[in-house]
């Protein structure tokens, strides 16, 4: 048998190697960063602060609020400090925290996505019964659910990933270490890995959508119910920007990570 080096540490590569371009994209996504950080946590203090607040809605949403803020504080801050640094070195055990990290967030955000549109279906659709409906007894599973669910896809997947071998070239073609192109520097068969990626992501997805979808079809038959153009309007403003919301996020997953491997282009995947 041939001797392999397993290598300990990899290499964000990153969007660019120009010096004065990595300054400018550092300010840039630092004053995002900051913008991210300080309006998640402003709307988790303004919820807990207003007691009109306090309900199932804006509960759903000072979540949603806390894993984004965590999402955002796994990525970006290593990717400021790369772009200031010449080596971008990251260790194989913090790559694999931060890729365990990001598909926690983002799945535990789009089962939280999914559950608000369950929200908002059950206080426009049916309202007379909203408060008995949505109860602690109910939206707090519908929160733990989102969190353990995607604490079981990330552990599923940073398994897989990181049982495989990995013994050079250690450069990743990402920001951070996301699952394909950590696949794509395997020495290993990723085949089943890449099955695994389409399957579980594939599952979560329709499954996810099916659900906004169906809320979404009750609300609008909820909404044509109403007399007034100005009425229809202001029941459907509940709902505009978590549509907004659930169509950036799932079209950035669906380009993101359901295509076949052969059309797989890792700098677009940056970009989006």
């Amino acid at each position: 048998m041939n001797n392999i080096t397993e290598v300990a540490t990899f290499v964000l590569k990153g969007f660019t190697d120009d010096t004065q371009l990595q300054l400018i994209l550092f300010f840039l996504f630092l004053a995002i960063y900051l913008f991210t950080i300080m309006a998640n946590i402003g709307l988790i203090v303004l919820v807990l602060g207003d007691s009109r607040l306090h309900n199932p809605m804006y509960y759903f949403l000072s979540v949603l609020s806390f894993v984004d803020a965590c999402f955002s504080t796994v990525i970006t801050p290593k990717m400021l400090g790369d772009f200031m640094s010449e080596t971008k070195v990251i260790l194989f055990l913090e790559c694999a925290s931060q890729m365990f990290l990001a598909v926690t967030f983002g799945t535990t955000a789009c089962f939280l996505l999914a559950a608000m549109a369950y929200d908002r279906d059950l206080a426009i659709y049916n309202p007379l019964l909203y408060a008995v409906s949505m109860t602690p007894r109910v939206y707090v599973p519908l929160i733990t659910a989102s969190f353990v669910g995607g604490i079981l896809h990330s552990t599923i997947h940073t398994v897989a990933t990181f049982s495989l071998s990995f013994c050079g070239p250690n450069e990743i073609r990402h920001v951070f270490c996301d699952i394909p192109p950590l696949l794509a520097i395997s020495c290993s068969d990723t085949r089943t890995n890449e099955l695994l990626l389409f399957l579980f992501v594939s599952s979560i997805e329709v499954i996810t959508i099916l659900i906004v979808l169906i809320s979404y079809g009750l609300i609008l038959l909820a909404i044509l119910k109403v007399p007034s153009a100005n009425g229809r309007r202001k029941v459907f403003s509940t709902c505009d920007s978590h549509l907004t919301g659930v169509s950036i996020y799932h079209g950035t997953i669906l380009f993101m990570y359901m295509r076949p491997s052969s059309s797989y282009a890792l700098e677009h995947d940056m970009i989006v």
